[in-house]
């Protein structure tokens, strides 16, 4: 997401950039002026004594260009008491007509101002909880949008501006239910990023923190692992297994099997058809044919097996397929869909019902997941020595293995756990999910684990 423009940010950038202008110390000012003040009663003092001296004296001569030594003083002084007055005034009216450069400097000042304005008056298309005016289009779009007669979904179409769309919608839904979307951030996410990709009819944004974890050491590498939550001690308590790890020389894995699945359903007129069917997509003659189809419309997705269950006349078929570093969901999808095209040719009878059966099983707990595994699975193994478990874990080796027995162990078995024979598997998994932009829902099948010690 990009950095919220807040009027807040320009604020700090006004007060943070250099000001040519002196800065005015309040003691020192007024020091300045009592002294000048003092200063110009004294020069305006002697400038009028000695003008009234030198008229008073030059009256009374008959040849005033013969000067004595007195009066030609006092005529040097008024001089300089007239020189010290015109430049005082003179560059006090210097100081009041703006050069350039300060013209150029207000100017500026004035830029930050406006800056500071706009960013201000940008705050209000947040909507009226947050600001009350809205202008007179986007009103009567509301309205509309309020009354029905303009759906919410087509805002960004017919607007071709993504935030106006979202604020428009966010106004529309404070109308029409009473409440106030106030809390929920609008600004400063880039709302064209997510059209047509993920999130549709958006109304504004969540902000979660993001932790880092670590690092882990894990096959000789170092990761730093990323957790959004809100859970307090999460980040706190996965660190401390992660610094418990790298003290006793880091964790060893081996990657078992990496496949997505998906499983459509197909309905016959009868049992038999349905499997006659099975008995075609699990014979291995046929398999490369079938994976070559599903293969077509992907560089990376590749076809590694085909599963049937048969329930009555319906046929649910669970294809396992490759999809490199992707969760490859729309991947696998395709290829499925590629191959339910192809059937259709020699199994004219077959009715698709759906692209989706659950047989899959997706983002819910299923014990074909627990035992074949959906995704990648993975075995990892790290051997804690007794000192770390007492310097970082607070604890000793032999409760720590009664613990796990107890509870993740016999504590889950009384519970009729499906895979959840761990402490907090899904917690760790689903901030890792949050963080770098997965879907938190798969949780449920991808932490799936056992959790074994031993002393």
């Amino acid at each position: 997401m990009k950095s919220p423009p807040s009027s807040m940010a320009t604020s700090g950038d006004h007060f943070s950039k250099p000001n040519n202008k002196k800065a005015m110390n309040p003691s020192k000012t007024n020091y300045s002026h009592n002294a000048s003040t003092f200063l110009n009663t004294i020069f305006f003092t002697f400038f009028f004594s000695v003008v009234c001296y030198l008229f008073i004296s030059l009256r009374r001569k008959t040849t005033p260009l013969h000067l004595t030594l007195a009066e030609m003083a006092a005529v040097v002084c008024s001089a300089a008491s007239f020189i010290y007055f015109l430049s005082f005034f003179g560059m006090n009216f210097l100081h009041s007509t703006p050069f350039p450069d300060e013209e150029e400097e207000e100017d500026n000042e004035g830029e930050m101002h406006s800056d500071t304005t706009t960013s201000v008056a940008a705050d209000c298309s947040k909507g009226p909880p947050l600001c009350s005016t809205t202008n007179e289009d986007d009103e009567e779009v509301i309205q509309s949008v309020v009354a029905g007669k303009t759906p919410s979904y087509l805002l960004e179409s017919n607007l071709g501006d993504c935030k106006r769309a979202a604020f428009i919608r966010r106004t529309a839904v404070e109308r029409i239910t009473g409440k106030s979307l106030e809390g929920l951030p609008l600004e400063g996410f880039d709302y064209e990023s997510i059209l047509g990709q993920c999130c549709e009819m958006p109304v504004g944004y969540v902000q979660i923190p993001v932790g880092i974890a670590g690092p882990l050491l894990l096959d000789g590498m170092e990761f730093s692992v990323p957790m959004a939550t809100t859970e307090g001690c999460l980040v706190a308590s996965t660190n401390r297994g992660c610094k418990a790890i790298n003290a006793s020389g880091g964790a060893a894995s081996v990657l078992l099997k990496d496949g997505m699945t998906r499983a459509p359903v197909v309905r016959f007129a009868t049992a038999k058809r349905a499997a006659d069917l099975k008995f075609f997509l699990e014979e291995p003659l046929n398999f490369q044919t079938l994976a070559s189809v599903f293969n077509r419309s992907s560089r990376f997705g590749r076809l590694q097996r085909i599963q049937c269950a048969i329930a009555g006349k319906n046929l649910y078929i669970r294809f396992t397929c490759s999809t490199g570093d992707a969760m490859g969901m729309n991947m696998v999808s395709k290829g499925v869909q590629n191959v339910l095209d192809y059937l259709q040719a020699d199994f004219p009878d077959m009715d698709v019902i759906g692209i989706s059966g659950n047989y899959c099983s997706d983002k819910k707990p299923a014990a074909v997941n627990w035992i074949e595994g959906r995704g990648k699975s993975v075995v990892c193994e790290a051997i804690i020595k007794e000192e770390v478990v007492h310097r970082v874990l607070k604890t000793n080796v032999a409760l720590l293995v009664e613990l796990n027995m107890l509870k993740n162990l016999t504590g889950s078995a009384m519970a009729g756990a499906l895979g959840g024979f761990n402490a907090h598997a899904s917690n760790i998994v689903s901030a890792v999910y949050l963080a770098t932009g997965q879907d938190p829902a798969q949780n449920v099948e991808s932490s799936h684990c056992i959790t074994m010690m031993e002393a």
